[in-house]
C-alpha cells in the first residue's frame, strides 16, 4: 500500500494525474458513444469490454466495430492509451534517476565535509573515508580500462 501511495505522489507531482483522469473520462464517454452507435454492441458493459480489449491490444475479436465512428473512437482511445503508458514509464524513470542523483550529491557533500574536518574525526570515520577513497580509485581504474 505504501508503494502505491508513493507511486501516486510521483504521478501527482508531475501533474500526470490530469492526463490519467482525462483518459478515464474518455474511456467511459467513448464506451457510451460506441454502445449507441454500434449495432453489434447491445449494452454498456459490452462497449466497455470492447474498448478495454482494444486499448490493451489484446483484440479477442468477440466484439467488433462496424461503423466508421466506432472505429475512429477505437483508434483515438487506443493511441491515447499507448501514449499514456509511454509517458507513465518516462515519468517513473525520470523520478528514479532524480532520486539517485540527489543521493549521489548528498553522499559527495557528506564526504567532502568529512575531508574538510579530518582532524576532528575518530579512527573509525577515518577508516571509512579510506575505504571510500579506495573504492573510488578502483572505480576510476575500471573506467579507464
Amino acid at each position: 500500500m505504501r508503494r502505491i501511495r508513493f507511486f501516486w505522489v510521483i504521478i501527482k507531482r508531475c501533474h500526470f494525474d490530469k492526463f490519467l483522469y482525462v483518459f478515464i473520462i474518455s474511456f467511459f464517454v467513448c464506451s457510451l458513444i460506441v454502445q449507441l452507435t454500434e449495432p453489434g454492441i447491445k449494452n454498456y458493459g459490452d462497449a466497455m469490454w470492447y474498448l478495454f480489449v482494444s486499448c490493451t491490444t489484446i483484440g479477442f475479436g468477440d466484439i467488433i466495430s462496424d461503423t466508421i465512428l466506432g472505429r475512429l473512437i477505437t483508434v483515438y482511445l487506443t493511441v491515447y492509451e499507448i501514449v499514456l503508458v509511454a509517458l507513465l514509464s518516462g515519468v517513473v524513470i525520470s523520478h528514479y534517476i532524480e532520486v539517485i542523483h540527489r543521493r549521489e550529491q548528498m553522499t559527495a557533500s557528506m564526504f567532502m565535509d568529512k575531508l574538510e574536518h579530518l582532524t576532528e574525526l575518530d579512527h573509525d570515520e577515518l577508516f571509512e573515508i579510506q575505504e571510500k577513497a579506495k573504492a573510488l580509485a578502483r572505480k576510476a581504474a575500471k573506467g579507464k580500462a
